[in-house]
């Protein structure tokens, strides 16, 4: 009598039209949340991504989910965006202020309310996404640090924070009508950060985690 052996089962892909219509939903998402805020209708996204609502539910099964997508998405990019700064063998300080300028048009500043108002910041998706991009940004603010570049009194916190503080339109404010200030006040506080420092700064660096004991970010 011979021994049945179990069918071995290679695990299934999705399909390459399903991730399309993954990326095509988080892409209309974070464009929508950043214009009309979290609660915008599901429906609403679903038609801009060029999908139907059965799909957007298919790969998130509430607002949650979509809305943890979208800023572990950003981060992702924001992580990326550092991850090329140190790619580059130029000048550290110039590499500091490409990822700067590219993290800013991840409208990070629109996005980061909604961690603390929708979902647990503390969901393990998250809190890697939020580590490994914590991680790269760090290590390009220490290269130009270390180059001489970097005043040594600012830390990843007070970095992030002008970012998010500067992409994040005035209240009542069209994002339209001010996206063509950000990068010119970027560069200014970018100017500030240079070495030698002109001026003496009060308190201690900010750590991301000064932040997050503040407000989730």
């Amino acid at each position: 009598m011979q021994t049945a052996h179990p069918v071995q089962r290679k695990a299934t892909r999705p399909r390459a039209d399903a991730l399309r219509n993954r990326e095509r939903i988080v892409t209309a998402a974070r464009e929508m949340f950043v214009e009309l805020g979290p609660d915008v209708p599901l429906d609403d996204i679903a038609r801009r991504a060029g999908v139907g609502n059965a799909t957007v539910y298919r790969n998130f099964p509430d607002r949650d989910a979509l809305v943890r997508e979208v800023v572990c998405s950003v981060m992702d990019r924001t992580a990326e965006a550092a991850r090329q700064a140190l790619a580059e063998t130029g000048d550290a300080f110039s590499a500091l202020e490409r990822f700067v300028h590219a993290a800013a048009d991840e409208r990070i500043g629109a996005l980061c309310p909604m961690v603390a108002s929708t979902f647990d910041e503390n969901h393990p998706d998250l809190v890697a996404a939020r580590l490994r991009a914590e991680q790269l940004v760090g290590e390009v603010m220490g290269r130009a640090r270390q180059a001489g570049q970097l005043r040594d009194d600012v830390g990843i916190g007070d970095l992030m924070v002008a970012v998010a503080q500067l992409s994040r339109p005035p209240a009542g404010t069209a994002c339209p009508s001010v996206d063509r200030f950000v990068h010119r006040h970027l560069q200014l506080f970018l100017d500030g950060l240079r070495a030698p420092a002109r001026s003496v700064l009060p308190g201690a660096a900010v750590t991301m985690e000064d932040l997050r004991q503040a407000a989730p970010i």
